[in-house]
């Protein structure tokens, strides 16, 4: 097993080299590693190295430590960058991603508007500048404010129009709301904004989604992800017909997560062909406990430290933007990237249960098991911190091929009776012509991991009472 973005060479001296400067002895330290990704880090360090007054070399390198999760090393790379006479807007958001990255918020937010001070309408920094104030403050006219002001300088930008719409779904704005923020200023022209349109729509009249849907398709007819919200609009009107046409032109991969998401939707609803198809809950939704790594007696004892650890870094008020949680945090930092014993720990404590979930998976020539290696390698790794009244909205992982929900710490009422706070698999977002509930739920218990396919929609429910939920989840690849 492997996990994306480890340099796993000495990682914790490199970073520290790097940070302070000395990048002759990472370089030494770095000399005997074979990874490509060790053999990029010393390549950035070469070329700073040779071009020792030159910003664009420092800001290249902070980039790539940034994307390696060495966080204080892109920093001080960012910061001496800037110590050349470097002060381009993009140094400045990959400064404020390394500080948000490690906890400094104050100073991240300081970073990301001189990011937008320097390009008022940088689209990115403006994004994580909304997204850091809504998650630190849960106030959504703050968090839109940035946005607001870069769409009073260039009122007709597509992209900015979308980002507010997206800030303003997140922070819980009414549909109908969001659409008119998006279709102000005449008719639209851009499909990206058409397809925006399309998801606010759906919160009050689908046939005007349809129309969103069949204006973005008209406009792009070969860009996958409007093509795919075309199918799922039709879908939801129970034009099956049509939607099966838009999904077999689909020019996507046949493992893409989303495709796949798609085409098991259609499968539910006209019924799949032969067998559970994509829908195989049985063969394909498996849960155990985890094993208690080396260094604890036992599961419990593992658990609560591992809880003390993942608690000590949800430091965050709400939920961030653009993803499936509401009510509750998520980690800033990818979890394969943080040093703590307990942390670094679950990662042999999952190994077993995976390895043997792919052994009883088997081969077979479905889209599942045909990539089924029996090797993998983590790609990233988040802890979530639902409180109460908290949810997963139904989702899918695009990135993975396995996806998974580790449970840590449970509120009572996942255990009183009901289905509050289960993991619920099989039901599409958005309302159908038909019913779409779960066709499978699956009763969280502390150390328990359930694995299933990326593709395979899933949600938790939301749950009452005064105790909150702590999780992990991850996605993994096969190798």
């Amino acid at each position: 097993m492997t996990r994306s973005g480890d340099l796993r060479h000495d990682r914790a001296v490199v970073d520290g080299l790097i940070a302070a400067g000395r990048y002759q002895e990472a370089q030494r330290r770095l000399s005997s590693a074979s990874g490509a990704q060790e053999q990029a880090l010393v390549a950035y360090l070469a070329q700073v190295e040779a071009r020792p007054a030159s910003s664009v070399a420092e800001h290249n390198l902070a980039a790539f430590l940034g994307d390696q999760g060495l966080h204080a090393a892109s920093e001080g790379a960012a910061r001496r960058a800037f110590a050349k006479g470097g002060d381009a807007p993009e140094t400045w958001l990959v400064l404020g991603r390394a500080l948000v990255n490690q906890y400094g918020f104050d100073a991240a937010e300081q970073a990301l508007r001189g990011a937008i001070a320097r390009r008022p309408t940088y689209g990115e920094a403006l994004r994580e500048l909304a997204q850091l104030i809504w998650m630190r403050t849960a106030d959504a006219e703050a968090a839109t404010a940035p946005v607001r002001a870069a769409l009073d300088q260039a009122p007709g930008d597509a992209g900015l129009k979308r980002l507010l719409g997206l800030v303003m779904e997140f922070a819980g704005a009414d549909p109908r709301e969001i659409w008119r923020v998006l279709a102000e200023g005449g008719p639209i022209q851009d499909p990206q904004l058409h397809l925006s349109a399309v998801g606010a729509a759906l919160g009050f009249d689908r046939d005007l989604a349809l129309r969103h849907a069949l204006a973005a398709f008209a406009g792009a007819p070969d860009h996958p992800v409007i093509a795919l919200k075309l199918a799922e609009v039709l879908m939801m009107r129970g034009d099956l017909e049509r939607a099966a046409t838009v999904l077999a032109d689909v020019r996507l991969p046949p493992e893409d997560q989303n495709l796949l998401a798609h085409r098991a939707t259609l499968e539910r609803l006209a019924g799949a062909p032969t067998g559970a198809g994509l829908n195989d809950y049985d063969a394909f939704v498996q849960g155990a406990p985890i094993d208690a790594p080396p260094g604890w007696s036992d599961l419990a004892a593992y658990l609560r430290d591992l809880a003390t650890a993942l608690r000590a870094m949800h430091r965050l008020r709400t939920h961030p933007i653009g993803q499936s949680l509401r009510h509750g945090s998520q980690t800033p930092v990818n979890l394969t990237q943080v040093d703590d014993p307990a942390v670094q720990a679950f990662f042999t404590a999952v190994d077993g249960p995976i390895r043997r979930y792919m052994a009883r998976l088997g081969a077979g020539t479905d889209p599942l098991r045909r990539r089924n290696t029996g090797d993998y390698r983590i790609i990233g790794c988040w802890s979530v911190l639902l409180s109460p009244g908290g949810f997963h909205a139904s989702h899918v992982h695009p990135q993975g091929w396995l996806s998974s929900a580790c449970h840590i710490e449970l509120p009572e009422a996942t255990q009183a009776g009901g289905r509050e706070g289960w993991l619920a698999l099989g039901s599409p977002p958005g309302a159908y012509a038909v019913p779409t509930p779960p066709e499978r739920h699956e009763r969280p218990e502390p150390g328990r991991l359930v694995l299933f396919p990326s593709y395979m929609w899933h949600q938790t429910l939301p749950f009452a009472g005064p105790d909150d939920r702590l999780t992990i989840a991850f996605d993994l690849i096969p190798t």
